[in-house]
């Protein structure tokens, strides 16, 4: 449950601002090239703040949109940052944590492959009196200082309201549709999957939607299509409308209606705003994403954790304006949350726009001429 101590958000749609006050810049510096496996900001030294993105696979924002968005918010304050990713193996995660800990970070800030080793890594921190900020996931159990993420259950409420939009507008009323979740070790997942299950609710109860499936696609696009296409076929292929819960997972079910000549037909959700998601969407395959700004995530955590390096505890506490329950411990977590968008066609140019996906990377091939028609350039 997201709990805030006023005014839960600021207007984001129109104006991408974030409601979270700002620290002022500290000075400034070059900012390093990353890569799948490291980077920093900040010049040479050891690093004031320590970054461990979770994988490659699961969806390509980590590193086409958050580690660029963290890198340029570091070192536009001045703030030397290690910033590595743990390709999706634990084993790697904890031994990034043990070497940003022993190289005297200041702040760690973690996306946990899991809660459990997340927490592995936070109690370590707290033990060395490194002061942590859990980055986009919330550790159940681990006890971290601050969590700096979106709004999930409003993710996942936009991912249910824009399906009712899309079956709407196709005249579809009564419908059969299914959920394909994200990974059931990730507590994101079960917050978007509360958010689309409550908006997606009163039709539900109503009887004018008929939920047919409910199945994780673990972040995986194979899974998600291999699930989707267990489900058409138990369901003799009456099934209206998908809620996947992010546009990797999309992709994947996607590719399963090509094959069995829906696509187009069925609409699908998605969410990150991905260059693939976007593509179809603009080619109506996709009905829709779920698109966070991660500028505007990255520059919470590095206010956050600029005020933590300077051992400002009041000013933290003031950027954390809302609370998010940690289920595991029923402690509150002070939170910074932004507010996602939807995002469907004739909107794709916000996210071009804001930086977070280009036009000559969306608009290749026969998705110029929908580029085109929406705009996009």
């Amino acid at each position: 449950m997201v709990r805030n101590k006023g005014a839960r958000y600021a207007s984001l749609v129109a104006t991408g601002v974030l409601a979270f006050g700002a620290l002022a810049a500290c000075g400034s510096s070059d900012s390093g090239g990353g890569s799948s496996s490291g980077g920093s900001s900040g010049g040479s030294g050891s690093a004031d703040v320590g970054v461990i993105l979770p994988d490659t696979t699961t969806s390509p924002r980590w590193e086409s949109q958050d580690r660029p968005s963290l890198e340029k918010a570091f070192s536009d304050a001045g703030v030397k940052s290690d910033i590595q990713n743990a390709d999706g193996d634990k084993s790697k995660f904890g031994q990034l944590c043990d070497s940003m800990i022993n190289e005297g970070v200041k702040v760690i800030m973690i996306v946990n492959l899991d809660s459990e080793s997340g927490k592995a890594c936070l109690t370590k921190a707290a033990d060395a009196g490194v002061q942590s900020i859990d980055y986009d996931r919330l550790t159940l159990g681990g006890g971290a200082s601050y969590y700096v993420s979106f709004d999930n259950v409003e993710v996942g409420s936009l991912m249910g309201k824009g399906l009712q939009d899309c079956l709407t507008a196709e005249g579809k009323n009564k419908a059969n549709i299914i959920y394909i979740n994200g990974d059931p070790t990730d507590n994101n997942a079960a917050l978007f999957k509360q958010g689309y299950a409550e908006a997606l609710k009163p039709k539900i109860s109503s009887g004018d939607y008929k939920l047919v499936g409910d199945q994780s696609g673990f972040w995986d696009a194979t899974k998600a299509g291999t699930a989707f296409e267990q489900l058409y076929t138990q369901q003799n292929g009456k099934i209206d409308g998908v809620v996947s819960a992010n546009d990797t997972m999309a992709g994947g079910i996607i590719s399963r209606m090509k094959a069995n000549g829906t696509a187009g037909k069925i609409p699908v959700t998605g969410q990150d705003a991905s260059t693939e998601g976007l593509q179809n969407i603009l080619q109506g395959y996709q009905c829709g994403t779920v698109y966070k700004n991660t500028n505007l995530e990255a520059k919470a955590a590095s206010d956050l954790a600029i005020a933590l390096i300077q051992g400002d505890k009041a000013k933290a506490d003031s950027l954390a304006t809302g609370t998010v329950k940690d289920t595991q411990t029923g402690k509150d977590v002070p939170s910074a949350l932004a507010t996602p968008v939807w995002i469907v066609a004739n909107t794709v140019q916000k996210v071009v726009d804001d930086g977070n996906a280009k036009a000559s990377d969306l608009c290749t091939g026969a998705i110029a001429k929908d580029c085109a028609k929406y705009g996009v350039q």
